[in-house]
């Protein structure tokens, strides 16, 4: 089966109009779950693609696997199988739209704790400092911040917002789940294994203690974030070295 055309404007079609799962959904349209899960609860709008009015899917299909959560959609074949343009070159933020920075920060700490300053700093283009004082509420601008959504001020597109927060997510889902099933790994091995650095490890863990947060876990080699390998052999190390001391 080939990828649909519109793979992102085609799960949002299924979203909206269906009790598919996001997993289903992800396999159809060569997604991974979590981005399934971004454009679900994504406030950003994204138009969708009907697959079912453009023969690309039978509505009996959608019914044998929303019968079936196991089941894995087959769809009728494309005649052309169309991509998703690429974007490049360095982000240019308008001088008008950097007075909007505070309050897409404000709206990222808030609903995307599990972003580390560097991310939201790198996704709309702002400093540490600036981000440091919308959080301790000392920025010029407090009185007047509205959190807005970053990808409705224009300060970044709807594919850079999904990238960052599924990265995000597939890095904590991995470091929640080495936390809970292998204690004997470091820190320092966790951020390796999980694609992440000590201190989103750290940010983790603490997520995890406070109950801010829900952090499912998952295995990073089922999310492809590292190699059986890689993980076999740190695995193997960590607890050589537990057995020595």
């Amino acid at each position: 089966m080939t990828q649909p055309v519109m793979p992102k404007a085609t799960a949002v079609w299924l979203i909206e109009n269906t009790a598919l799962t996001f997993e289903q959904i992800g396999d159809f349209c060569d997604m991974h779950h979590y981005e399934v899960q971004t454009l679900a609860d994504a406030e950003f709008s994204v138009r969708g693609f009907d697959p079912v009015a453009n023969n690309r899917l039978t509505a009996e299909e959608i019914e044998r696997c929303t019968a079936d959560p196991s089941a894995r959609l087959q769809g009728l074949e494309s005649p052309v199988a169309g991509q998703t343009p690429k974007r490049r070159g360095a982000k240019y933020v308008p001088i008008t739209r950097r007075g909007d920075k505070p309050d897409a920060i404000a709206w990222l700490l808030r609903h995307h704790p599990e972003l580390s300053d560097t991310d939201i700093g790198r996704l709309i283009g702002t400093s540490k400092q600036t981000i440091g004082k919308v959080r301790d509420r000392t920025h010029q601008n407090t009185p007047t911040i509205s959190p807005q959504h970053p990808v409705s001020l224009k300060l970044c597109t709807p594919e850079e917002f999904e990238a960052m927060v599924v990265k995000e997510r597939m890095l904590s889902a991995s470091v929640a789940w080495l936390l809970a099933n292998h204690p004997e790994l470091s820190d320092t091995d966790v951020a390796r294994l999980s694609a992440g650095s000590k201190q989103s490890v750290a940010r983790v863990r603490e997520r995890i203690k406070s109950n801010t947060q829900a952090v499912p876990p998952e295995d990073p080699v089922t999310l492809g974030v590292c190699t059986a390998a890689k993980f076999e052999t740190t695995i193997a190390k960590a607890r050589a070295s537990t057995a020595a001391s």
